[in-house]
Formats: C-alpha cells, structure tokens, sequence
C-alpha cells in the first residue's frame, strides 16, 4: 500500500490510498486501547466485541440512504475478525461507546478508510491530526471520484442553490457545495451567506470560540466570499436550513469561484 498526495486547502496536503504497494499510508495511528473480536455489527459505524465493550468508528459518519448496505460493509470488514483499537482518548461518548481508530491485520488501514473508498460512509470532519485527517479525506474522494456507493447517487452533495433539498434532510449528517456569497458577524456568530434571503436560505454558522481554530489553521473566515466550498455537518432548521461548523474540518474550500 503506497500513497499518493494532492493539496487539500483547509488542512494541507492529502495523501490517497493507492493498492501498490507494501507500507500502509500514514495517519490515525493513535495510543493503543485494546483489541478483541468482533461479536456482532450493530450499525453502520458501531459494533460489539466479545468481552461485552462497543465500538464506534471515530472519524466517520453513516449515510442514512443506504443504512442496509453500509452495515454489511462494516459486517464484510470485521464480523468475527479480532481487531485492534487506538485513538487519542478512550473515554466512552454518552451512549457508552468506545470512540476509536480499529484495525484489522498490521497491514491494512483503518476500517473507517476502507468503509470511505467503498462509499459506505462520510467523512466526519472531527479529526484534528492533520496525517489522519487527510488520510480520511483521500479515502472519501475515493469512494467519490469512483462514484462507489452513495456517490452513485447524484444528489449525494446537496447544493446550495436549492435550500429546499438540504431543508429535507434536517437532522441528517449531510454534504453541501456552494458559493460564500457573504460573510458577516452577529454578535458571537460568524454566517457564511449563500443566498440573500436569511429566512430561506443556506447558511453555515460558525461561534466566535472557534475562531482561533480557523486561525490556527490558516483560514480567514472573510477570505471565503466569493468561494466555492463543501461543508458537511447536520442539517438544522433555523429560519432557513443552516450547519454550525463545530469543527474546521468541516469546510473544505473548492477550486474556482
């Protein structure tokens, strides 16, 4: 397993997946969290091991449109294999899962990759280390490019001009492209503007907390009028259909305008 790498604006450089070769690309190597086999799958992203702990897939987000399907792609990668765990915490989420990186075999990537390259899954955006973030991100455009499972579908990117589209999906982890036509502050809110009507249309809200991320990552809000970008998030109803970007990952900025 080699890679490949092409410039990925909001975080640096992504490296893709490329079956040619022995080394596994770099990225979502984190502190170890155990291993077991796998019990059962339970959904898209989470499954069960022997010892009674449940797992979900850090990094990723399912496609409700095709739950089926993305469940027996996790089932073909890990149902009854042993896997190995890592990630930067292991501190359960509210449901008692275990967040983690999951691998099966020293020579494979991790199963989120996989699960992107076969269109079975979203990237989440949450992913702070630059190396798996792009990883991540390569495996998606993938999945993508080769038009592999919910990329078949057409409409599997939202577009802005159609608030009514993303409005359909509110309350579903959802992808969107666009063009900024304005950025303006409200009190602590940052609105990147894609439509004039502010009771319609699309718009990404971003707290002024998450500020100094952007900066960090060298992303000036402002900069983005006038851009083309895809923003992933979940669909809220707030006057028009709207996603806060809780995390810099989220947005991607596109070539041309």
């Amino acid at each position: 397993m080699a890679t490949s790498c092409r410039k990925f604006v909001a975080v640096g450089f992504t490296c893709g997946i490329v079956a040619n070769g022995p080394a596994v690309a770099a990225g979502c190597f984190f502190e170890p969290q155990g291993e077991g086999r796998v019990a059962a799958v339970i959904d898209p992203r989470s499954f069960r091991l022997e010892d009674g702990r449940e797992v979900v897939l850090a990094g990723i987000e399912p496609s409700l449109s095709e739950q089926t399907k993305n469940i027996s792609a996790l089932s073909a990668i890990v149902a009854g294999r042993e896997v190995t765990l890592s990630g930067p915490d292991d501190t359960p989420d509210r449901y008692g899962r275990q967040p983690a990186f999951v691998f099966v075999g020293a020579s494979q990537p991790p199963v989120q990759a996989q699960l992107l390259a076969q269109g079975a899954a979203l990237v989440s955006g949450s992913v702070t280390d630059r190396d798996c973030a792009a990883l991540l991100a390569a495996a998606e455009a993938t999945g993508r490019d080769g038009k592999q499972g919910i990329w078949a579908d057409p409409a599997a990117i939202k577009n802005t001009e159609s608030p009514g589209d993303i409005l359909a999906g509110i309350g579903r982890f959802t992808v969107i492209e666009g063009k900024v036509l304005s950025v303006r502050q409200t009190g602590a809110t940052t609105y990147l503007n894609f439509g004039r009507n502010w009771t319609r249309d699309f718009a990404v809200t971003i707290s002024r907390r998450m500020l100094p991320a952007f900066e960090a990552a060298g992303i000036v809000l402002k900069s983005l009028e006038n851009k083309r970008i895809r923003v992933r998030g979940w669909v809220e109803s707030r006057t028009g259909p709207r996603i806060e970007a809780l995390h810099v990952g989220q947005i991607e900025v596109l070539g041309g305008s």
